[in-house]
């Protein structure tokens, strides 16, 4: 029997499947969270630190009934990514988050494919009333993305934007809900 999670919906797009974690992503998960590249989402760590990890984003899925996205290409199962929705304990607000793990599919337009489909998900099918993505100040990539999807720094004071409680100097983006987007 291959453990799945029961209800987790698939999300396509032109070139891409978003769907729950499987046991056969550990490996590139793992991979990836051992390399300097995972730098602003909260690694680089030793295989079994980044295997619970992993394991974290499986459980998600089960407590929350929604969670980061396995990112593949059509016609492909390999994991190039995880995308989606993150809303751990403890957590300010509910966010959208991007990590694409495999080299060779940066610069392609994967990671904006993919956080579109979940930021729209999560305003249209999730019914959430507002979407964050927190970055770190140094990742300008992850801010140039956040910016071509339309979002903007929050910067406000009254209320002040939240900050995650494991990145404090995090800046946090709010995307504009579906129809507000140019």
């Amino acid at each position: 029997m291959t453990p799945h999670l029961a209800d987790t919906p698939v999300i396509e797009t032109e070139r891409l499947t978003l769907r729950a974690p499987a046991p056969q992503d550990a490996e590139s998960f793992v991979a990836f969270y051992g390399t300097e590249r995972s730098q602003f989402v909260g690694g680089p760590m030793e295989p079994r630190p980044a295997w619970n990890f992993f394991c974290t984003e499986i459980g998600h899925w089960a407590v929350n009934g929604f969670g980061m996205f396995t990112v593949t290409r059509k016609g492909d199962d390999r994991a190039i990514g995880l995308v989606g929705h993150w809303y751990p304990l403890g957590w300010p607000e509910k966010e959208v988050g991007w990590v694409i793990g495999d080299p060779a599919a940066e610069g392609q337009g994967i990671a904006y494919e993919a956080a579109r489909a979940c930021v729209d998900h999560a305003y249209c099918v999730l019914g959430w009333d507002t979407v964050v993505s927190y970055i770190a100040p140094a990742n300008a990539r992850s801010i140039a993305l956040a910016e071509r999807l339309g979002a903007a720094r929050d910067t406000s004071a009254t209320p002040p934007a939240r900050k995650t409680p494991d990145a404090p100097d995090a800046l946090v983006y709010r995307h504009p809900v579906p129809e507000a987007r140019a």
